[in-house]
C-alpha cells in the first residue's frame, strides 16, 4: 500500500485547494491512499516559543504523520502571486529543529497542485515552491503540473468537483506520481542507508 499525505495550504472551510485534494483521494491508482490534512492550530512560527516548549502538539502530529508516509503532495493556492505565508509557516514549523529536516523531508517524494480562482492556476505559487522543496531535500516530482483556474466553475457549492476533463488530468497526475513514489520506495527502501 501506497500512502500520500495530502496537505491543504488553507484554512478557509470552503477551500478550492482542500476540496482539489479530497477529490484526489477519490481518484487514486489501486493499493494507494490519501490522507488529507490542514493547518488549523499551527500558530506563526516563533523561536521563543520552540525554544521554550518545542513543537507545538499539532505541528509534531503533522511531522510524525508526513514522515509515516510515503510521498506528499501539497495543494498550495496563490497569494499575490506567491506561496501563502500560512503554507510557508506550517512547513517552517516541520523543518524545526534543523536537524529533522533530513528525516522529514529529506528524499520524500513530493508533488504540487493548486487551485486558484484567477485565470492562471496556481504557477507562480508552484514555481516558488521549488527553492523550498529543494533546500529542504524533497525530491520533487515534475513529471506533470496540475494548474486549476477558475476554480468556482469547477467545483460546486459543496466542493465537490464537476469538470470531467480536470478529473480525468488529476487521476492522471496521481498515476504519475504514484508510480513515481513507488519508484523512490523500490530503490530506496525503508531502513536503507539511502533514506530519510
Amino acid at each position: 500500500m501506497t500512502t500520500l499525505i495530502g496537505l491543504s495550504g488553507s484554512l478557509r472551510r470552503g477551500s478550492f485547494n482542500t476540496a482539489l485534494l479530497r477529490a484526489a483521494a477519490t481518484l487514486l491508482p489501486a493499493d494507494a491512499t490519501l490522507e488529507i490534512r490542514t493547518l488549523h492550530d499551527i500558530p506563526l512560527y516563533d523561536g521563543d516559543l520552540e525554544a521554550s516548549a518545542g513543537a507545538p502538539p499539532a505541528v509534531a502530529a503533522l511531522k510524525e504523520a508526513i514522515v509515516a508516509a510515503d510521498g506528499l503532495l501539497l495543494g498550495t493556492p496563490e497569494y499575490n502571486n506567491g506561496i501563502p505565508g500560512v503554507f510557508k509557516n506550517g512547513i517552517d514549523w516541520l523543518s524545526r529543529p534543523a536537524s529533522d529536516i533530513k528525516r522529514v523531508f529529506g528524499d520524500k517524494p513530493v508533488a504540487l497542485i493548486g487551485a486558484s480562482t484567477g485565470p492562471f492556476g496556481t504557477i507562480l505559487s508552484q514555481a516558488a515552491w521549488l527553492p523550498v522543496l529543494r533546500v529542504l531535500g524533497a525530491r520533487y516530482w515534475s513529471g506533470s503540473r496540475l494548474l486549476v483556474s477558475r476554480s468556482a466553475q469547477v467545483f460546486d457549492e459543496a466542493g465537490t468537483l464537476q469538470d470531467e476533463k480536470l478529473r480525468e488530468q488529476l487521476k492522471g497526475f496521481l498515476a504519475g506520481f504514484v508510480s513515481y513514489v513507488r519508484e523512490s520506495l523500490a530503490r530506496n527502501p525503508p531502513g536503507s542507508s539511502q533514506t530519510r
